[in-house]
């Protein structure tokens, strides 16, 4: 039995019947989706994806709120701004295409899945990786197709990473496991601190998802003017690794294929909380840059900021005071190092 096989048992032991019910229709229904997918023309199955997933939003208040609150920061207009809501809905449709594209994927060769991404702009990011002390640290969010680039990334003999949630749907995190791995994608499993760490003191690279919704025990952050949080451990992991962090850019092109750009690497001098706020800050502000280019292919549906302005003021406080050094700053920042805090996960089909 395998490393993986024997930690899935172990959860399995742990997990309620109920639980468990709901993990293999969820499984059964995307293995079946992924059928249909690879065995129906891709016009029809974006629509009927894209649809169903307009209608979610539509019919699932809690989902929409969230994701009207996100969608009116982005475009600096009232939650309820019938434009916010356009905004929102063309994001879900986009959301289904990358579904699809995910789903085709499992069938798809490694080599025409490189295909996906437009090579001549990823020339520029061997320099970047050589040239770091450590590792280097992808910095990314829930933008374009992510999968497309690490496969792109991988076939170019690259050593990459992603950490991905191992902590439900274990079937669906060993199905993915195995797809990424045929790309020559390492998955780690988010809780092992000792691989992560590894990686970049191999001098390897690693990929972040960083916008996976607003916790207060986050690193303080301004994104689009607003205050929210970022999770400390791209900065975390750069300072202790000497790793450089480089945030990219996934957008899809007219032609369906993706192009990747990035923005200035960050390198992080030390683990105190005003390089670690500051490193934080300019991944919010590369987040901000890339979500505001093409924000109808944002698919990140969780609220991603606080929902009261006082939150949003403890905020401020926050970083003002991790800017300030001393005790204090020590322990502004504590809870945000926690490691169940502090490292962002890839996906398991998709994750939004």
């Amino acid at each position: 039995m395998t490393a993986t096989k024997r930690a899935v048992a172990a959860r399995r032991q742990g997990v309620g019947r109920g639980q468990r019910v709901v993990e293999k229709v969820a499984v059964r229904a995307y293995a079946a989706a992924t059928w249909v997918v690879a065995h129906v023309p891709g016009p029809l199955s974006r629509w009927v994806i894209g649809t169903g997933s307009q209608a979610g939003y539509l019919f699932w208040p809690t989902k929409r709120r969230g994701s009207n609150a996100n969608f009116g920061h982005v475009a600096g207009l009232p939650p309820d701004d019938p434009r916010v809501r356009r905004m929102a809905l063309g994001a879900y449709r986009e959301y289904a295409r990358y579904l699809v594209e995910v789903m085709h994927l499992e069938s798809m060769s490694p080599e025409r899945a490189i295909h996906l991404v437009a090579q001549t702009e990823l020339e520029g990011i061997e320099r970047i990786w050589r040239e770091s002390k450590g590792g280097l640290i992808f910095a990314v969010g829930h933008v374009g197709n992510n999968e497309a680039v690490a496969a792109a990334v991988a076939g170019r003999g690259w050593p990459v990473s992603v950490v991905a949630d191992d902590s439900a749907f274990p079937e669906m995190f060993e199905r993915f496991t195995a797809l990424r791995e045929a790309w020559g994608v390492h998955v780690i499993p988010w809780r092992n601190l000792r691989e992560i760490y590894g990686v970049l003191k191999r001098r390897e690279m690693l990929a972040l998802l960083v916008d996976w919704g607003y916790r207060p025990d986050g690193i303080p952050v301004l994104l689009f003017d607003s205050w929210t949080t970022l999770p400390a451990g791209p900065a975390s992991l750069a300072a202790k690794t000497g790793s450089r962090i480089l945030p990219l850019a996934i957008r899809r092109q007219q032609d369906g294929a993706f192009a990747v750009t990035w923005s200035e690497p960050i390198e992080v001098p030390s683990s105190s909380p005003a390089d670690i706020q500051a490193a934080t800050q300019a991944i919010a502000d590369a987040l901000g840059a890339t979500i505001g280019a093409a924000p109808q292919q944002w698919y990140s549906f969780k609220p991603m900021w606080p929902d009261t302005p006082e939150e949003a003021a403890r905020l401020a406080a926050r970083a003002a005071t991790m800017q300030a050094g001393g005790p204090a700053a020590q322990a502004a920042v504590a809870d945000a190092l926690e490691p169940q805090a502090s490292i962002p996960v890839w996906p398991e089909g998709g994750g939004a």
